[in-house]
């Protein structure tokens, strides 16, 4: 799980024109990035990719926050989260922590339980590093999911979850049908609770 490979074969590309494009690439055309942008062992592009788009959503989520909080900001009829009264300091060092240790956690401790999940059902399955990369570019919706608007974090969850069902689908030769079924649960859990989908989700209803 922990290996990475320098310049892998089949690989993406590092630096961040790179991870631009990955990003749009991923949105656009998925089949195409998962069938030519995942490479064994090709992680660290991977994790770099996730800790962005955390940084990008958690960052946007405090902004908003903080403009709200100071009445520079109006949100209309939508709630904004609550982070408390953290000092900028102490804000800085928990965008951090969610960052470099919780991101990266989450991610490896969401695709151990997905190949778990994929043994039964997938004999020709790849391996984890791909399973890894899959669920890391599943997220690239999720650079929006900071915004307090519901709707748009729903669409976010869903969008993510597409990918993430269509990703494992193509790299572990499943059915769609087969790998809705094993990635169901990893991937509501991933979007609906880490990216905040279910609670946006109750604020509507």
């Amino acid at each position: 799980m922990t290996q990475w490979v320098e310049n892998p074969t089949g690989g993406r590309d590092r630096g961040p024109i790179a991870l631009v494009r990955a990003w749009a690439e991923i949105l656009l055309r998925p089949q195409r990035f998962f069938q030519a942008g995942i490479a064994p062992g090709d992680q660290a592009p991977a994790l770099v990719f996730i800790a962005v788009v955390v940084l990008v959503e958690e960052a946007s989520r405090f902004a908003v926050v903080e403009l709200a909080q100071r009445g520079q900001l109006s949100l209309g009829p939508y709630d904004y989260p609550v982070i408390g009264d953290l000092e900028p300091l102490m804000a800085l060092l928990a965008l951090v922590a969610i960052v470099v240790f919780v991101a990266p956690a989450v991610l490896h401790l969401t695709a151990a339980a997905q190949t778990l999940l994929l043994a039964p059902l997938a004999p020709d399955r790849g391996g984890i590093s791909e399973t890894v990369q899959v669920i890391a570019y599943a997220t690239a919706p999720c650079v929006f999911a900071g915004l307090p608007i519901p709707e748009v974090r729903i669409a976010c969850g869903l969008w993510g979850a597409g990918l993430y069902v269509y990703g494992m689908g193509t790299i572990h030769t499943l059915s769609l049908p087969r790998a809705l079924v094993v990635s169901a649960v990893p991937a509501a859990v991933l979007f609906g609770y880490g990216f905040r989908a279910f609670a946006a989700a109750n604020t509507l209803l």
